[in-house]
């Protein structure tokens, strides 16, 4: 890898494994599994495979708010899938979603096993079978389903961009930094002004458009993400600060943000979930006291 101001690609691209900065370990041009190990399989019909990421919050907030709706058909085992081991890589979990990414979901309460995969899908599917979160008048539902689309285009921006420029990359150069500041920006724009306008991003009612771009954005208004709240001003987007706010305050939130989750505080983390009494016994704090 080049950190020249020079540097001018070759004609041919090859794989140079020592680039890639924090996630150089991880990151690869092939597909296909690394090695055999199958997914562990509990009790409840939804198997979800995932990491506490922004990405998998989504769908974690989605089933804990489902079970608070009384949707008993909800109720999941989160195993936890360690990207920074390459578990993604793993024959089970390539078999789950060919693409190694986290979240994955398995769906095993009819009589063959549904996979899905990619947490936008995971969320349709989720709120179609339970009916629950999507609106089914049409324009409500193609006004959610585009907010939940956007937030699929927007994000890989404010991570994969800003994020990775700003907070993990070998080197910092002024270029991508304010390219994809200005990026990210300009989405929390976009949220603010629709946020000025509406309870929600969708419209009047909670759906699973709040809970795919909270994580993302909220966090960062939050302050949860690339440590990067004072560098984008975030405190001047009152609109999303205030929604951030008011999705963070449900206790349905809270828990699905535990799930999965390997970073921060221990009594916020719980590593693999199986049961609701999880989360007044098997958070890290409790697990490392006994």
């Amino acid at each position: 890898m080049s950190d020249r101001a020079d540097y001018v690609p070759p004609k041919v691209w090859t794989w140079d494994k020592e680039s890639g900065g924090r996630f150089a370990s991880i990151n690869r041009p092939i597909a296909g599994p690394t090695h055999e190990k199958p997914l562990p399989v509990g009790k409840h019909p939804l198997q979800l495979y995932s990491l506490g990421t922004p990405n998998g919050q989504k769908v974690t907030i989605l089933l804990e708010e489902l079970l608070a709706l009384g949707h008993a058909g909800a109720e999941y085992d989160a195993w936890l899938i360690r990207i920074g081991d390459g578990d993604q890589f793993g024959s089970g979990f390539v078999e789950a979603n060919p693409n190694s990414k986290i979240p994955a979901l398995v769906d095993r309460s009819g009589t063959t096993p549904v996979r899905v995969f990619e947490s936008g899908a995971i969320l349709t599917y989720l709120a179609e079978k339970f009916g629950a979160f999507l609106p089914t008048e049409p324009a409500a539902r193609a006004e959610t389903l585009s907010w939940l689309f956007w937030q699929m285009g927007s994000a890989p921006f404010l991570g994969g961009g800003f994020g990775h420029f700003y907070a993990y990359a070998p080197t910092k150069f002024e270029y991508p930094i304010n390219r994809y500041a200005m990026e990210s920006k300009r989405q929390l724009d976009v949220l603010d002004r629709r946020l000025s306008e509406h309870e929600f991003v969708a419209g009047d009612a909670y759906t699973i458009a709040d809970m795919a771009i909270w994580p993302w954005y909220g966090g960062v208004v939050k302050g949860w993400l690339y440590e990067a709240a004072e560098f984008l001003d975030v405190q001047s987007y009152r609109n999303v600060v205030r929604w951030a706010d008011q999705i963070f305050s449900r206790p349905a939130v809270q828990r699905g943000r535990k799930v999965n989750r390997i970073t921060g505080d221990p009594a916020d983390q719980i590593h693999e979930r199986h049961d609701a009494s999880d989360f007044d016994t098997k958070t890290q704090d409790k697990i490392a006291g006994a």
